[in-house]
Formats: structure tokens, C-alpha cells, sequence
């Protein structure tokens, strides 16, 4: 089980420095930066809440936030670490295999920027998507409006994957039917559509799609990204933007993989 550990160890600190700190000398340790940014993703606070005490002023915190976002550097820690732990756990670097998902959350109900209804689920809000390998470990992220169906905002996951050189197959549901099959196609990639039994009832299993099912909340009928719900920013969708969005799910990432190291 993954722990979250209230501030980086030097150890875990020095797994990512050289990503995130360029060696320009600064007033600021980047390491509280950091330590500051997946406390927020954990707690839910807002920005100004920041404790000076333990961290540097929110405005700087932020600063460094969007600066990350903009540059992708949270994307580079998140693909760098998801390497390290497949290797660590005795597996390639790259996967042969991943699973896609998605979740409907709800908007916090200020922003008005790609948001919509999800009508299966009745969801006003974002949707996250999740390219997981057979570890549950992200490969592609993705985050849009509720309404957009998954075999459209599967488009914008497959690009993040061609990093994956061992990847040959993409285990989906039937939402994923049509042009999403072709486009994966184009890319060398076979898709395995499955679905459950018109028989069962409530949540089924599905062979080569359970990894994604536990990076979400776990209930009775929809357990997508169970891990995910440990991080109380995540619990709705806080954000103005998508990007932003996407930046908080890296980081509960970049923490629950952090937490392996001493």
C-alpha cells in the first residue's frame, strides 16, 4: 500500500532535483516548493491557506506551480519516476500494454472553461482520463469537458504514448469503439475492446482492466482511480483550467510513487 508522507526525505528530494531545479541560485528552496505543492494536492487547501511556517509565500509557491505546468516539468517527474518504479518492481521500463479509463467529476461551480454534463452519469463538470500500464501506473493524461465522449478524448492520450516503444496493445471498454480503434491503428497499436455481460448486474472485473479501475474512487459500482481518492484535491475538480488539472493528478502520482523511497 502507498503511504503519503508529509515532506520529501533528502533521498526522495534527490531522485528528482535534476528536473526541477536548473542550478540557477535562488533566495527560495525549490524543495519546500515542491513539498508545498503535494501538500495542496493532498489536503485540498487553497493557495493562500499555504503555511508560511513550513513553506515559502503562496505567491511564490504558485509561481513555481505554473511555471512547472507551462514548461511540462511535472510531466517529465511523473514519466521519469513511472520508469523507476516499473524497474524497480522488476518489470521494463516501457510497457507492452495499457489500459484506458475515465472518470466524470464534478466542477466546484465557478469556472465555466471546458466544463459540461456528463448525462450517463449526471455529472456537471471535467472528466479525467487514464492511460495506465498493468501496474497502475500513468502513461497519458488527459482532462475535458464531462460531455466530450471517451472515444474523442481518447484522441488526445494516444499522442502521450508514442514515448512507449514496447506499446503494441490498448485494453478499453465500448466506448472506445469506432474511430478511436482507427486512429490507434494508425499509431501501430491494437485495441481490445471489452465490456461485461449484458447479464451481470453493478460492477464487473474485466480482464486487463482493473489496474485503472483502482487508480479511482472505490464504490460499490465505479471504482476508476481509487487511488486517486486520497488526495482531497482531486475530490472535485477545483481548477480554472484543464492543464491545471491535469498538473494535480501528476503530482498525486509524483507523490504516491515518491512514497516507495526511503
Amino acid at each position: 500500500m502507498y503511504e503519503l508522507h508529509e515532506n520529501l526525505t533528502d533521498s526522495q528530494w534527490q531522485v528528482i532535483k535534476n528536473i526541477v531545479d536548473d542550478g540557477r541560485k535562488r533566495k527560495v528552496c525549490l524543495k519546500r516548493v515542491v513539498d508545498a505543492c503535494l501538500w495542496l494536492t493532498r489536503t485540498g487547501s487553497q493557495w493562500r491557506n499555504l503555511s508560511q511556517t513550513h513553506y515559502p509565500v503562496w505567491q511564490t509557491v504558485a509561481y513555481y506551480f505554473y511555471k512547472w505546468q507551462h514548461n511540462g516539468v511535472w510531466q517529465q517527474v511523473r514519466a521519469m519516476l513511472v520508469k523507476k518504479e516499473r524497474e524497480r518492481q522488476g518489470r521494463q521500463a516501457e510497457p507492452s500494454r495499457v489500459t484506458i479509463d475515465s472518470q466524470s467529476v464534478k466542477q466546484c461551480g465557478c469556472f465555466s472553461e471546458q466544463v459540461g454534463v456528463d448525462g450517463n452519469k449526471k455529472i456537471d463538470g471535467r472528466k479525467r482520463h487514464l492511460a495506465v500500464d498493468n501496474l497502475g501506473l500513468p502513461w497519458a493524461v488527459y482532462v475535458g469537458a464531462a460531455n466530450e465522449s471517451d472515444a474523442v478524448a481518447g484522441f488526445e492520450l494516444l499522442p502521450q504514448l508514442k514515448s512507449c516503444r514496447r506499446l503494441s496493445l490498448i485494453c478499453a471498454d465500448a466506448a472506445y469503439k469506432g474511430e478511436f480503434v482507427s486512429y490507434a491503428y494508425y499509431y501501430g497499436w491494437k485495441v481490445d475492446i471489452s465490456q461485461k455481460p449484458p447479464s451481470k448486474q453493478g460492477f464487473v472485473p474485466q480482464k486487463g482492466r482493473w489496474q485503472v479501475e483502482r487508480s479511482g474512487p472505490a464504490t460499490s459500482v465505479h471504482r476508476l482511480h481509487a487511488w486517486l481518492n486520497h488526495y482531497r484535491r482531486l475530490a472535485k475538480d477545483y481548477e480554472r483550467t484543464p492543464a491545471s488539472a491535469v498538473c494535480f493528478i501528476e503530482l498525486a502520482f509524483i507523490n504516491i510513487i515518491l512514497s516507495k523511497i526511503p
